[in-house]
C-alpha cells in the first residue's frame, strides 16, 4: 500500500510518481539502478515563488475577490432531510452514475458551439439544479485547481491546488446558453485570480465560522480530466482496491471523471457524489444524481429548443426527460 498524505501530494502528481516507481522497478529488474534526469525546478522553488508572487500581487487579487463574493450567501438551503447538526461528523457516502459516450460527445459539442468549457457546462447545470431544488439564485460552487501554471512543475510531485469560489446567478429564468455566458465570465475571472490560497481568502474574507457549515461554499463540483498514469511492473498486475469512503468535507461533492480513446474521442464519463450523512439520506442523493443527469441530457438537445429556459428544458418538458427530442 501507498499512503500518501495531502500535504505531500495531489492528484496530478500520481502521473509523475507511478511512471517513477514503475521506471525504478524496471531498472531494479535489470540489475542497475534507477537514471533519472534531474527536475529543472523543486518543490521548495515553487513555494519560494509563489510567496515572491503572492507579495506581488495579493492586493489586486483581494480586490476581486472581495467584489466577486460580497454578500454571499453563508449557507445554501439544500433539500435536506434533516436539520444541520451543531458539529459535523463527516460521515459520508457515496453514490456513482454514468454519463454515456453518445452524451459526452453531446456536452462537447454543446461546450464548443457555446466558447466554454466542458467544465463550465457541468457547472451551469448544477447551478441550474440548485436553485431548481431551492438554493435560491445566487449559488456559490466551490472547485479546484491543479495550480501548475508553469510546464517545469508538471513531473513535480508535490500539493499544487488551490480552491476557488464561484458564484452564479439564475435569476431571470435565463435560457441554458444565456446560463452558460453567465458561468464563463464568473469562471474565467476566477481562474485569472486562482492564485490566493483558500485558507488566506477565509481569513480576510472573515465569513461567520460554524463546526458544521463550510465556509463560503457547501456544494464542490470537480473535473478530473488529468491522466493519473498507471503503475507497470513487468510481471505484476497492479490495480487499485477501494479501502472505504473517505470522509466528507462538503454537505455535497460532485466529481466527473472523464475518460477518451487515445484518438480523444469521448468515451464516457464517470459520476460520483459523495454526500454528508449528517443531512442526507442515500435516496436522496441518489434521487439529486438522477436529476443531474437528465438536465445534462435535455441540456444536450438545447441547439434544437432554443426559447426555452433550462427550468422549461428540466420540468415543463416531459419529452425531453423521457428521452424525445424537439423538433428540428
Amino acid at each position: 500500500m501507498v499512503t500518501l498524505h495531502h500535504i505531500a501530494s495531489d492528484g496530478w502528481s500520481a502521473g509523475p510518481l507511478w511512471e517513477g516507481l514503475s521506471a525504478a522497478y524496471r531498472a531494479r529488474l535489470g540489475g542497475r539502478a534507477p537514471q533519472w534526469e534531474p527536475l529543472p525546478v523543486q518543490y521548495a522553488d515553487y513555494t519560494l515563488w509563489q510567496h515572491n508572487q503572492l507579495g506581488d500581487i495579493l492586493a489586486q487579487q483581494l480586490d476581486h475577490w472581495r467584489q466577486a463574493l460580497r454578500g454571499i450567501p453563508q449557507e445554501l438551503a439544500l433539500p435536506a432531510d434533516r436539520p444541520r447538526p451543531a458539529v459535523a461528523s463527516h460521515d459520508g457516502d457515496l453514490v456513482e452514475f454514468q454519463l454515456d459516450a453518445e452524451l459526452h460527445s453531446s456536452l462537447d459539442a454543446l461546450a464548443r458551439r457555446h466558447g466554454v468549457t466542458l467544465f463550465m457546462v457541468l457547472h451551469a447545470a448544477l447551478a441550474a439544479l440548485l436553485t431548481r431544488m431551492g438554493a435560491g439564485t445566487d449559488i456559490p460552487v466551490g472547485t479546484v485547481v491543479a495550480g501548475r501554471s508553469d510546464q517545469a512543475l508538471d513531473d513535480l510531485v508535490g500539493f499544487f491546488i488551490n480552491t476557488l469560489v464561484l458564484r452564479t446567478d439564475t435569476s431571470g429564468a435565463p435560457t441554458f446558453g444565456e446560463l452558460l455566458d453567465r458561468v464563463r465570465e464568473t469562471d474565467l475571472a476566477a481562474f485569472t485570480h486562482q492564485d490566493l490560497p483558500f485558507e488566506r481568502l477565509v481569513e480576510e474574507l472573515n465569513p461567520a465560522r460554524s463546526l458544521s457549515v463550510h465556509p463560503l461554499f457547501q456544494v464542490m463540483l470537480v473535473l478530473q480530466n488529468n491522466s493519473e498514469g498507471a503503475l507497470q511492473l513487468p510481471g505484476i498486475t497492479a490495480q487499485e482496491e477501494p479501502i472505504g469512503i473517505s470522509p466528507a468535507k462538503f454537505d455535497l461533492n460532485f466529481t466527473f471523471a472523464e475518460e477518451r480513446d487515445a484518438a480523444g474521442t469521448p468515451v464516457g464519463i464517470h459520476g460520483a457524489l459523495q454526500f454528508m450523512t449528517d443531512l442526507f439520506d442515500r435516496g436522496t442523493a441518489l434521487a439529486l444524481s438522477e436529476r443531474m443527469v437528465r438536465l445534462l441530457e435535455a441540456a444536450a438537445v438545447i441547439r434544437r429548443c432554443r426559447s426555452l429556459s433550462w427550468t422549461g428544458l428540466m420540468f415543463r418538458v416531459p419529452g425531453l426527460l423521457s428521452g424525445r427530442r424537439c423538433r428540428r
